[in-house]
C-alpha cells in the first residue's frame, strides 16, 4: 500500500508518497496546481509529473498505481471542479493512483496536525482561514483572491505598501510616516524609476507573486532597519489575520475546544505560509485585534515541521479507511500561545525562531 498526498500551492507545489509504515518514501516538488491559474489540464499533467518523480525516488515503477491520493490545493473550493479533475487524472494519467479525495489547502494543513479538527491561517502569496470541525463541517473567511481579499498575505502587504506611496505623492492622502525608504523598495524589486513605470507592472505585465516578492523586502528593513512604515504595514497585516480568526468565533463547536488556563478553552491553528515567518512583525497587531473583539478562547499557534502534503495523504487514508500510522506531535511546533486576559507580549514556547522573512 502507498499512499500520496499533494500541497498544492498557488506558486510552489509538493508530492510525497507514504509507504504502509507512514513514512515518506518518495517526494517531489512542482509549480502552482491551482486551476484558475493553470486550468484542469495543467494542474493533472503537473500531478503527473511530479507522482512520476516521487515513485522513481520511492523505486516503484512509473506505473503502478498509488492506492490513494489526497489532493490539497490552492483553489479547490468547489465540489464541481474538485470532480473535474479526479475525473480528467482517471481518464488521461490512469497511472496515477487508483483514487482520490481533492479538498482545499487549507484542509491538508489542518490534516497534518490533528484527526478531529481545527483552524488554519494560511498567509502566503494571497490568504485564507478554515475551520473543520470534529464532525467535519466546514467553515471559512477569505480565499476568495487578489481582486477581492487575500488580506495579510505577501500580496496584500506588498499592494498597501505601493498604494500608501502613490497616495502620498499624489496628496491624496499623507502618509503619517516617511515613504522614501518604501518607494526604494519598490523602485528596486521592479526596477523602476518613476511611478509611471510602475504601471506597466500593475496591468499590462501583472504578475501576482512578483508583486508579492515585494514582502520580503519590506519585512528586511522592518526588522533590521525598524523602518516605521514597513512596521505598520506588517502590523495592519496582524490585524487582518487575526479578524478572519474573530470571524468564525461563533462557528467552533465546543468538542473542537480544549481546556485552557484558568477556566478558559483552548483552540490550535496552525499557521501556514511565507508570511508567519516574520511573526515578530505581526504579533502586535494580532494580538491587539484579538483584545479589541474579546476573542473568547487561548490560542496556540502551531508552525507545520513538515510538509502539509503529509497531511493530504493522512486526508485520504481517513476517506478510505486506510491505516496509516502517523504522530501528530512530530508535525509542527508551538511558536505563540494566546492567554485570554493576560499580557500577550512574549513568545509562548522558548527556542524557536520567530523572525524570519516573509
Amino acid at each position: 500500500m502507498y499512499i500520496g498526498g499533494v500541497e498544492g500551492g498557488a506558486t510552489h507545489s509538493t508530492l510525497v508518497i507514504c509507504d504502509e509504515a507512514g513514512q515518506i518514501v518518495g517526494r517531489a516538488k512542482g509549480p502552482s496546481t491551482n486551476h484558475w491559474a493553470v486550468g484542469i489540464p495543467g494542474v493533472a499533467e503537473r500531478i503527473d509529473a511530479m507522482a512520476r518523480a516521487a515513485k522513481a525516488e520511492a523505486n516503484l515503477p512509473a506505473d503502478q498505481q498509488l492506492t490513494a491520493v489526497g489532493l490539497c490545493l490552492s483553489g479547490a473550493e468547489a465540489e464541481e471542479t474538485n470532480r473535474e479533475l479526479e475525473a480528467y487524472l482517471h481518464t488521461h494519467y490512469p497511472t496515477v493512483a487508483e483514487r482520490y479525495v481533492v479538498a482545499s489547502d487549507t484542509v491538508g494543513s489542518i490534516q497534518a496536525v490533528s484527526r478531529l479538527g481545527g483552524m488554519v491561517i494560511i498567509a502566503g502569496t494571497g490568504s485564507n482561514t478554515l475551520l473543520r470541525n470534529p464532525d467535519g463541517s466546514t467553515h471559512g473567511c477569505g480565499g476568495w483572491g487578489h481582486m477581492i481579499g487575500d488580506e495579510g498575505g505577501a500580496w496584500w502587504i506588498a499592494r498597501n505598501a505601493i498604494k500608501t506611496v502613490f497616495d502620498d505623492r499624489d496628496n491624496l492622502k499623507r502618509s503619517k510616516y516617511p515613504v522614501e525608504r518604501v518607494w526604494q523598495l519598490i523602485q528596486e524589486h521592479f526596477g523602476v524609476r518613476t511611478l509611471h513605470d510602475l504601471l506597466d507592472h500593475s496591468y499590462g505585465r501583472f504578475c501576482k507573486t512578483a508583486y508579492a516578492g515585494l514582502c520580503a523586502k519590506l519585512a528586511r528593513a522592518a526588522q533590521d532597519e525598524r523602518d516605521p512604515l514597513c512596521r505598520k504595514l506588517f502590523g495592519e497585516a496582524g490585524q487582518s489575520l487575526a479578524r478572519s480568526v474573530c470571524a468564525l468565533r461563533d462557528k467552533i463547536a465546543p468538542d473542537l475546544l480544549r481546556p485552557g488556563t484558568a477556566g478558559t478553552s483552548l483552540l490550535d491553528i496552525v499557521c501556514v505560509g511565507s508570511v508567519w515567518l516574520s511573526w515578530e512583525l505581526l504579533r502586535d497587531g494580532f494580538v491587539a485585534e484579538l483584545d479589541r473583539q474579546h476573542f473568547p478562547h487561548d490560542l496556540r499557534l502551531l508552525r507545520l515541521t513538515t510538509t502539509m502534503a503529509l497531511g493530504a495523504a493522512y486526508l485520504a487514508a481517513d476517506t478510505y479507511k486506510l491505516a496509516l500510522p502517523r504522530d501528530y506531535t512530530g508535525n509542527y511546533d508551538v511558536f505563540y500561545t494566546y492567554r485570554v486576559g493576560q499580557a500577550n507580549g512574549s513568545n509562548g514556547t522558548a527556542g524557536h525562531d520567530t523572525n524570519g522573512r516573509c
